[in-house]
């Protein structure tokens, strides 16, 4: 019996038997789906989140009152241990105490490393930006900040000027646009916004500048903001617990870790710390909340894969009890095929080739509606096409196995059959 013949027939069987084949199939194919439905919206996730948070370049670092963190289930034990130790200090050292404006100031100015130094303040979020004759939706997030907030934010001008120091210092209303709001406001011709005046939260602002698209992602669109100076922000929305972030951009990648620690000793008297006191502010690089980030995912993406392999573990079980179900209806066509010259080789192969072409089946179905679901996620999430072809071609692999293993015992017991007994068999 050659190959092909040995294919045609396990097809054969596998088409009469149509309802036990679906079941075993779908036993399968959910355990495949689960993993690549989950671990392609954990990927499209991952990109969204990164782009929401990689704002700056890789040569930054930002200066908080207190630690960014990022939880998907996962905690970080090296953090909230930081964190307790230094509750235990909070008389000396002030703990969690905001950034003001006097520190934010005065750290500029003590901070002499090569590098360019930005201070910024979150204003209003879920305000209306309006002209006279249109105005956005209520979801635009105000931002104060100084001359160097674009280049540490990753913005670009399409259109119009930066602010200049004078703009910082007058605290004049004057305001840059995201390009979502600039298009909202003046739709076909977002240029047209430059030197106009809009109302910011019922507040008339002028435009100095247009910024380029930046994307978005489902957690933060990076184009419906408003930016101004931080003084007018400062002057309009700061409360007592306001605080600033200060962000530098050093201009050798080498001299970061120089950066930082030339940053700790100019801030340090800033904050009015003794030789003694623990640091009462954070270093936060710019790329450790993605980093952050992919640490907490892992949690997921191995739990994932547990529960995946469970699951075509039992699937397994499941096709070897269907294979010998099998192996006991067709113990007559056994007994004939050998009558008629079939080898063991025979009867073992068209068994083997049934097991392992349902669970393809399983396989290609769950890969299928994983990749389809997963991506819904994506679009959902704002996230482009994910594919994971890794995962793929290991869910075809892992299956292949999977059926080799379920029909090895049933293929060797049908092989083993005495002839004469299989066709007495009733």
């Amino acid at each position: 019996m050659t190959f092909k013949d040995t294919v045609k027939l396990s097809l054969k069987n596998i088409r009469s038997n149509r309802l036990r084949t679906g079941i075993t199939v779908a036993i399968i194919a959910l355990g495949i789906c689960a993993l690549i439905w989950f671990l392609t919206a954990l990927k499209a996730a991952s990109n969204s989140l990164t782009e929401s948070f990689s704002t700056m370049g890789a040569n930054s670092f930002s200066l908080r009152h207190k630690e960014r963190f990022i939880r998907f289930g996962g905690g970080r034990k090296d953090a909230v241990k930081k964190n307790n130790k230094a509750a235990g200090k909070e008389k000396k050292s002030n703990i969690g105490k905001v950034i003001t404006y006097e520190q934010a100031r005065e750290f500029k100015q003590r901070y002499n490393f090569p590098s360019a130094v930005s201070i910024a303040i979150r204003g209003a979020g879920g305000i209306i930006v309006n002209t006279s004759q249109k105005k956005s939706n209520p979801d635009i997030n105000l931002f104060g900040g100084d001359e160097n907030y674009l280049e540490l934010n990753g913005y670009k001008i399409a259109y119009g000027r930066n602010f200049t120091v004078t703009d910082v210092e007058s605290n004049s209303n004057v305001c840059m646009l995201g390009n979502s709001v600039a298009e909202k406001l003046f739709p076909g011709n977002a240029a047209k916004a430059v030197e106009k005046v809009v109302n910011v939260d019922h507040i008339p602002y002028r435009v100095l500048a247009v910024l380029e698209d930046k994307g978005a992602s489902a957690f933060f669109n990076a184009n419906k903001v408003v930016i101004t100076t931080y003084n007018t922000v400062r002057k309009l929305y700061a409360t007592q617990n306001s605080t600033f972030i200060i962000a530098v951009k050093v201009d050798d990648m080498k001299l970061m870790d120089a950066a930082i620690g030339e940053a700790k000793g100019a801030f340090r008297p800033v904050r009015k710390l003794d030789v003694k006191d623990e640091d009462n502010f954070f270093i936060d690089k710019s790329d450790s909340a993605a980093q952050i980030l992919m640490n907490n995912l892992g949690f997921l993406e191995k739990g994932i894969i547990g529960v995946a392999l469970i699951t075509l573990l039992a699937s397994s079980i499941g096709l070897m009890n269907i294979m010998l179900v099998a192996v006991n209806e067709r113990t007559k066509e056994i007994g004939l095929i050998k009558a008629l010259g079939g080898t063991k080789k025979d009867i073992r192969n068209q068994f083997l080739w049934e097991s392992v072409l349902i669970s393809l089946q399983g396989a290609v179905a769950g890969i299928v509606v994983g990749v389809v679901l997963g991506n819904l996620i994506a679009m959902l999430l704002k996230s482009p096409l994910v594919l994971l072809w890794g995962w793929i071609i290991g869910g075809i692999l892992v299956c292949f196995a999977v059926g080799l293993a379920a029909g090895l015992y049933p293929a060797v017991k049908a092989s083993k059959l005495n002839p004469i007994d299989a066709l007495r068999y009733e």
